[in-house]
């Protein structure tokens, strides 16, 4: 599979290789919501707390007396059963994080990145920096690949942990940076638009395609 290569001023420089094992699979829509469903379940806080009837603050004497008044016994005022008594059956603290397996999460990705490049939601642009680490110079160059008049959530994946790229794309709220080692299937499959630097495309044939070898 072949990709265009566009230069920092938006005219086509040249075609790359992108490999099929990375980029041409077909799209399994199960494996997609499984990683997409991992990662938010994985960034659930779950400190919701609620406190039952015995962790109550509050008397322990009995609202009326046991017998003799016609009505249903109770114990005390913490029941459930009252305005500001314990909670039956309420949250507590947890853990909703789990793991899936290796292979599964590489297949979702590559599966998400043939999905985008099916739609022709992926631009490839040449290798670059923001030398002086402001979000309006990175703008201008992403101006040639996004509508930024109507932007929609773009995903940029970097080559390497460029810190003067994420500091520019810090304060952009439809753009998301990922390095090509350290990608998220949510980011990924609900991105409008994949910016991909020349040098990540390269990284992500030689990284994702060794994994399909392992396996």
């Amino acid at each position: 599979m072949e990709g265009k290569v566009i230069s920092l001023s938006g005219k086509e420089l040249r075609t790359i290789e992108l490999s099929d094992a990375v980029f041409g699979l077909p799209i399994n829509e199960d494996v997609i919501w499984y990683a997409v469903n991992n990662e938010l379940a994985n960034a659930r806080v779950g400190t919701a707390s609620t406190k039952d009837r015995g962790e109550v603050h509050g008397t322990n004497r009995k609202p009326f007396a046991q017998k003799g008044g016609g009505r249903s016994r109770h114990g005390d005022l913490k029941s459930n059963i009252y305005v500001g008594g314990g909670i039956s059956f309420g949250p507590k603290p947890r853990d909703y994080s789990y793991a899936i397996p290796r292979k599964a999460k590489q297949l979702s990705l590559k599966t998400i990145l043939s999905l985008k490049i099916q739609d022709g939601l992926v631009s490839i642009i040449e290798d670059f920096t923001v030398e002086s680490g402001k979000t309006k110079d990175l703008l201008k160059v992403l101006s040639n690949v996004v509508d930024l008049k109507n932007p929609a959530r773009t995903v940029l994946i970097l080559k390497d942990d460029d810190p003067m790229i994420k500091r520019a794309a810090r304060n952009i709220p439809w753009l998301s940076y990922l390095t090509y080692n350290r990608l998220r299937a949510h980011d990924l499959f609900y991105a409008r638009k994949v910016v991909m630097l020349e040098g990540a495309s390269a990284k992500l044939n030689e990284f994702y395609a060794s994994e399909t070898k392992e396996s």
